[in-house]
């Protein structure tokens, strides 16, 4: 190869990317310092069941309908579960708490937050923080968003941060709730 003055240059060197740990990283580890991302999901359809309690972010809102869940079906908490775990590895909300399990059953999601939370620091991991984005059309959550981000909060031990949106009218949202959750892990 040769640049434009015809002089000899050399090839390019391909980097091979470092593998991906699939184990977290021991306290005081070689990765220590080691941040991460996790991305969290989770979606619920609205219940038919009238005395199914709406449960979002830890706060209640009896005048809205309910969601179909084996736990309380807080998608807000959900989401946050799954952005940790993946986050260090440690699997996800279906591993940790299967629907099967008929403990679960009613479970209070920011009671399994801070389970998932205590499995991470056991791991050698900290919550910096997690962002999320609640989709839905009603109720209003700016009225509860502090308590909201306060439960959520206290359950990981790290801000919580917590935002709607609508579906804006999009075929297929209206039928329940969605959360989308980024977490940022360090290990120590």
């Amino acid at each position: 190869m040769s640049d434009n003055n015809g002089e000899a240059t050399p090839a390019p060197v391909e980097a091979t990317p470092a593998p991906v740990e699939a184990t977290p990283a021991p306290v005081g580890g070689p990765n220590s310092g080691t941040i991460r991302v996790g991305q969290g999901f989770d979606v619920h359809p609205f219940s038919e069941d009238p005395d199914r309690i709406f449960v979002l972010g830890g706060v209640s809102f009896p005048q809205a309908q309910g969601l179909v869940g084996h736990s309380d079906a807080d998608v807000a908490a959900h989401a946050c579960v799954d952005a940790i775990l993946g986050a260090t590895g440690l699997g996800d909300i279906g591993q940790l708490f299967p629907d099967t399990d008929p403990d679960l059953e009613g479970a209070d999601s920011l009671a399994l937050l801070a389970r998932a939370s205590d499995l991470l620091a056991d791991a050698g991991w900290s919550v910096s923080n997690i962002d999320c984005t609640v989709i839905l059309d009603s109720p209003k959550l700016a009225p509860h968003r502090i308590q909201m981000q306060d439960n959520l909060s206290e359950a990981v031990g790290a801000p919580v941060s917590i935002k709607g949106k609508r579906t804006e009218g999009v075929a297929g949202l209206a039928g329940g709730v969605q959360c989308h959750a980024v977490a940022l892990v360090v290990a120590r």
